[in-house]
Parts: structure tokens; sequence; C-alpha cells
């Protein structure tokens, strides 16, 4: 029913988000937060640093001035907050864009700023010392942060995480496996910070699945490394008993290791790999040895409508996590509009209901992490991959 009522939502592109909101939460739902561009909606890129007109002031912190892929990706991010606004003109809101030039103490000043200006909520930033920086003078002030940074630690309660978080792709990847009657797995992991937070959330995931963790190896970023790492856990796995070998890493990492589990006579018909969002690649489904592999990712046809409008309104294709700045823009605005003078409250934002976005549900937790609900593919031949369990549209577990 929610799918249908979305599937509504998404071709009334002439209802207000305020509309759209309201009709989805009063039926207890999640609220709805993308629409279609309104037929009327103007093409050319917003060049100044304030986008819309509304009563509400919400600040984006952004390394607009840094160089190279994070300055792209920031650009990429502005106009994302900037396509949400204008397909969205009555939504109440006006976003106080503030570069951070990247750095801890471009993000400080940048949010001092913006909360001088009368911001009551802070999107952003997007490296995680800018938001370690940030957080204190948020809580100072008591404003929220609804920031993108991937690494956990920045989380706190009232520094929520947008991003992808490879919690949510742990845990669903294992769940489904477990669902399949996979019980003992092996992994290869990155021996850096990230390669410790997916470990931590694999250990609480294959134990909560009943399963067994047979076997880790921490590899570093070198093919020597990886020969290495994915020869020893091969040995692991000819010993029998092992039904899974969890890869997590992308296109750099995965297939390579699959050759090396080949040729040290590990077939994948014999054991079933999993993968995490980083195999949402072509160059990771094009790998033969992974066929029949499993990954958890977002459906891919929110983000496919995103960037066709965004291709439409600024003449390129968009980054891939552009999304989130679209997401969070959308979200504040339909809470500014639903919620009154609560909405920015902690008990909004991080409704149990949660959210739907771009990339599909998603709710805010009080520790400032999230859940999402994401799909499963499954590697085909010919470099394809195929949703074999489709995300969820809500969330029945409690929020943890």
């Amino acid at each position: 029913m929610l799918g249908r009522a979305i599937s509504r939502a998404r071709r009334a592109v002439a209802l207000p988000l305020f509309g759209i909101a309201a009709m989805l939460l009063s039926a207890c739902t999640p609220s709805f937060l993308g629409g279609g561009p309104r037929p009327d909606v103007a093409t050319a890129p917003v060049s100044g640093e304030v986008l819309g007109t509304g009563p509400v002031k919400v600040a984006l912190l952004l390394p607009l001035s840094a160089t190279g892929n994070a300055g792209q990706l920031a650009q990429n991010m502005k106009n994302a907050a900037d396509l949400a606004i204008r397909e969205f003109p009555s939504a109440g809101i006006q976003v106080l864009v503030k570069d951070d030039r990247g750095t801890a103490d471009g993000a400080r000043a940048a949010a001092q700023q913006a909360i001088s200006e009368g911001a009551e909520l802070i999107l952003g930033p997007l490296a995680a010392a800018s938001v370690t920086a940030v957080a204190p003078i948020a809580k100072a002030s008591k404003i929220p942060v609804i920031a993108f940074s991937t690494d956990a630690s920045t989380a706190s309660k009232g520094v929520y995480l947008l991003s992808f978080l490879p919690q949510s792709s742990v845990d669903r990847v294992i769940r489904y496996a477990a669902a399949a009657g996979k019980r003992s797995y092996v992994a290869l992991l990155s021996n850096d910070r990230t390669g410790v937070v997916i470990e931590a959330a694999l250990q609480r995931s294959v134990a909560a699945a009943g399963g067994r963790l047979m076997g880790i190896e921490r590899y570093d970023l070198d093919r020597g490394s990886m020969q290495a790492k994915a020869t020893a856990i091969a040995g692991v796995i000819n010993q029998g008993g092992v039904d899974s070998v969890f890869i997590p890493g992308g296109a750099d990492e995965a297939p390579f290791m699959a050759q090396i589990l080949a040729a040290n006579k590990v077939k994948p018909g014999t054991v079933r790999y999993l993968g995490s969002g980083q195999w949402d690649d072509s160059r990771v489904t094009a790998e033969s040895n992974l066929v029949g592999g499993w990954y958890a990712a977002p459906e891919r046809a929110g983000f496919a409508a995103f960037a066709q409008r965004y291709q439409a309104a600024f003449g390129a294709a968009p980054i891939r996590t552009a999304s989130l700045a679209y997401d969070a823009t959308s979200l504040a605005a339909g809470l500014a509009a639903r919620f009154g003078a609560a909405r920015f409250a902690e008990k909004t934002i991080t409704n149990p209901s949660g959210f739907i976005g771009i990339d599909g549900a998603f709710r805010l937790l009080a520790n400032g992490l999230n859940e999402r609900g994401l799909a499963v593919y499954e590697v085909k031949r010919g470099g394809t991959a195929a949703v074999v369990s489709p995300a969820p549209r809500s969330f029945t577990r409690p929020a943890t």
C-alpha cells in the first residue's frame, strides 16, 4: 500500500511537499521526501549562497572551495539541494549555503556564521574532521546536525549521519544469507578504520543470525598483502565447513581477491560470496568468480530518476552521493512544514517510522547513526546484478 501511495505522490508533482508528508505521516507510515519536477521549474543553476525564500533557515555546510574530488562533490551536493528547493518551491525553508573549505577551522567558522544568521538546523559537513569540529558549536546552541560523513565515530546525540554507513549493508546481507541457510563465514577486510567498523558489524550480525565466524584476515591496500591474505583464507575454506566468504571491498579489492581464491581451488559453487554496497559497480559485477554473490545496496530506480532530473537541470550527471543532500534538504522542508515549532526536535528527527528518500527508506537513530532499507542483489553472468530481495519500504524492527 505504501508503494502505491509513493507512486501516486511521485505523479502528483504539483503538490507541495508538506501535503505529501502530511498525507503519509498521518497514516503512520514513513514520510515521502522526493517528488517529480514541476513543469514550470527553471533549469538554470542557482549561483547565490541562499536557496529558497521560506521563513525557516537551514544551513548547508560543504567544502565548496576545496580542490579535487571533495570540491566536485560539494558542488554536486549544493546543486542537489538547489534541485530539492526548486521542486518544492512552497516548502517554507531557505538554505544558507556556507563554504567550510574542507577544514575543521573552516567548518567551525561556517557553523558559527550560520547559527548567528538564524539557522535552526545544520546539514553537513562532509568530512569527518569537519563534523567533529561543528558538533560542540551546534550542541552549545541546541542546533541539530545532519551530516554526510561515513565515519560512524562522528555520530552522537544531536549529530546524525545521513550517509551510507557500512553497518546497514553488513546487517542486511548477513540476515539474507542466514535466511538462505548460510551459517559459517570467513571474511577478508581492509586493515584500516573502515575494516574495524565492518568487522564489529559483521561479528554482531553473524552472532544475531546464529552463525559462526571461522576466520578473518585483514589486508593492506596493496596487491601483495591482498594475495597473501586471500591465500590464507583459501586455506581455511579448503579445510571444509565454510559456506560464505564476505569480501566488502570495492573494485580494486573484491575481484582480485576472488581470482586469488579461485587460483587456490576455491570454487564459487562451493561457497557463497557476500559483499557490500561497494559491489554496486560494473567493475565488480564483471568478475566471473563473483557470479552468484550477494550484496546489499539501495535500489537503483530512485537514484536513476533523480539523476535524470539533475542532468536536465545542471547539464551533467550527479556524483552518486549527491542524493544525500537532496534528501537532507527535502527532510528539512518536510519537517518544517509538518511539525511547526517541534520541526527539528529530537523526537521528530528520530521518528522510528523513518522517512522515504531518493535512496529508499531510512531512519535516524538517537545515537546519531542511521538505518536504511536496502535491497539484496545477486551478481549475474554478463556483468549484471539483479534484485533477489527488494528493499523494505518501512521498518518493522525497533530502532536500535
